[in-house]
């Protein structure tokens, strides 16, 4: 049998994803065979540009038509967060596949009925998964491997930071990133979305209550399209920013842990610094995205002689996904995580087994989300998740 996806949107992430579909059948053995049958984008040049350099067979701009066709089976949806909710709810009852780009959706509502549809859907044997692809780079599923396998002991605190600079330049123009009604949020909901759903997948805990802020540094830039070279502006037009640049917030952990939280687009000097650092009463484990092929383990267990963090180098055929790869050693690198997402989806749908960052598990996201701009209208109030609109006195 033979797996055919349709790709809605490109751009930045169509790349990303195209590559991992691209990789991952001549890398892994794969259940099932896949094929890049068609991506779809308004502009039919630009689309069919796309497709030819990416290695799909067509181009489509009409996703509704795509996603009624009996020969596409996976819909992977890579658009602007405010369409994400209509293509994957009107893909998922068309009986297809579902690949949606964090975060899910920009509201909680949206969220809802998408999981509602991924539930019904199920029931037909469809699958529904979100793009948390971080989970999917080796250091981070062995980091979580180790925590429940007892390694760091009871989690005791969480630090967990996604830092960027790429809208430190107030002349960086007015994309869709930096409106509300196309991204739902900014930092918070771009970058942030991806530390809190490691920090829940990694400790296999949930964010109960968040007490936060967040911040819009620069408040109006370039319009696009006024913009002349890089930094040059024709006119001298502006238009409002209508999301977040910055989101530093608390939570706590439902097993009593707080963990920090940082997402930020104004951290100058830090290109993609997204960094984790578990501590427990045995041990700790830290990740750094900007070396990503290994962890930091300290055993607080071992003699006190030879205490200290050590670096494990996760490049070894026992290590998660990295056997299908490259000798010990052999770096992997930001692109793998899409082709190990997309070996996790095809093996589900194939053997019909479960798979996760599942919708259910977006929505926990979403809701953190949720509760965080709450907590920042009202003076950092700490705010039950579960709610997401109570303000806890």
């Amino acid at each position: 049998m033979t797996l055919r996806v349709a790709m809605i949107g490109y751009g930045f992430m169509g790349a990303a994803h195209s590559v991992g579909w691209r990789q991952a059948p001549h890398v892994f053995s794969l259940p099932e065979d896949v094929e890049m049958t068609v991506v779809v984008g308004r502009n039919d040049q630009a689309v069919a540009a796309a497709a030819a350099q990416w290695g799909w067979k067509a181009s489509a701009t009409d996703w509704r038509e795509v996603i009624e066709r009996s020969d596409i089976d996976i819909v992977d949806v890579v658009t602007p967060g405010d369409s994400h909710a209509e293509i994957a709810i009107a893909a998922l009852e068309a009986g297809k596949h579902v690949l949606c780009e964090k975060p899910l959706a920009n509201s909680v509502e949206e969220a809802e009925a998408m999981l509602a549809a991924a539930e019904r859907a199920a029931e037909r044997g469809a699958r529904a998964m979100v793009g948390f692809t971080y989970r999917r780079v080796p250091a981070v599923t062995f980091l979580r491997d180790l925590i429940a396998s007892g390694k760091v002991g009871q989690v005791q605190q969480v630090r967990a930071a996604y830092q960027q600079d790429w809208l430190v330049d107030p002349q960086l123009p007015l994309g869709w990133r930096l409106q509300k009604e196309h991204a739902g949020s900014g930092a918070l909901g771009d970058i942030g979305a991806h530390i809190v759903d490691m920090t829940q997948f990694v400790t296999g805990l949930q964010v109960e209550a968040v007490s936060g802020i967040i911040e819009t540094i620069v408040k109006q830039r370039p319009v696009l399209g006024e913009r002349v070279g890089f930094t040059g502006v024709a006119g001298g037009k502006l238009g409002d920013v209508t999301v977040d640049d910055l989101a530093l917030f608390t939570g706590r952990l439902s097993n009593g842990a707080l963990v920090s939280f940082e997402a930020t687009r104004f951290a100058t000097g830090r290109k993609n610094a997204l960094s984790i650092e578990v501590s427990g009463d045995k041990g700790a484990l830290r990740f750094d995205l900007e070396d990503l092929n290994t962890l930091q383990f300290y055993d607080r267990t071992a003699p006190e002689r030879l205490q200290g963090f050590t670096k494990i180098l996760v490049t070894e055929g026992a290590h998660p996904y990295v056997s299908a790869w490259w000798p010990a050693g052999h770096m992997l690198g930001y692109e793998h995580g899409f082709s190990h997402q997309v070996v996790d989806l095809v093996t589900a749908i194939a053997e019909r087994t479960d798979l996760h960052s599942t919708f259910a598990e977006g929505l926990s996201v979403q809701r953190v989300l949720s509760a965080v701009e709450e907590s920042s209208a009202h003076d950092s109030a700490w705010v039950r998740v579960a709610a997401a609109v109570s303000v806890v006195a």
